[in-house]
């Protein structure tokens, strides 16, 4: 730097090199970190352009992340159960309620963790379908798939 505060231009070239190197790195770890949230995004998206009428039934459940002890603990007092399903699919079609899907992707490392399969076997024997879902065209398919079951007839 200058007396005056201003940068050489070296200075200048070398800072700017140490901020694209910054945001690629931030992009590689992004792109890994967010892998399996871009897979559900667009799963979503697809689903309320495909099916508009039934665009509210879909729906996720937010239980991953950061939290602080005191916001967890208000969640998990307010109902939060850790293990559920990425995406609710709250419509009855064959024997199901429900179609309960869980997002991986397909890393050999993208496993679900136990509280995800206590949550997969409380969620089957309730009547529920659960699917784990790797990839955009799988999603498509189970949906698909789902609707072509009868609706199930109310018991009401």
């Amino acid at each position: 730097m200058k007396a005056d505060n201003s940068m050489t231009l070296d200075a200048y070239q070398n800072l700017l090199a140490r901020q694209e190197a910054e945001e690629k790195k931030m992009k590689r770890k992004r792109k890994v970190e967010h892998t399996e949230s871009d897979l559900q995004r667009s799963c979503v998206s697809w689903f309320r352009m495909q099916y508009p009428s039934r665009a509210l039934l879909l729906f996720a459940v937010p239980n991953g992340g950061g939290r602080s002890p005191v916001e967890a603990a208000i969640l998990k007092g307010e109902g939060v159960v850790a293990g559920v399903a990425d995406l609710i699919l709250l419509e009855a079609r064959g024997n199901y309620g429900a179609l309960c899907i869980e997002m991986k992707t397909r890393s050999k490392s993208s496993k679900q963790n136990p509280n995800q399969k206590l949550w997969q076997e409380v969620a089957e024997k309730a009547g529920n379908a659960y699917v784990v879902v790797r990839t955009f065209e799988q999603f498509q398919d189970l949906v698909r798939r789902y609707f072509a079951l009868k609706p199930l007839n109310s018991l009401f």
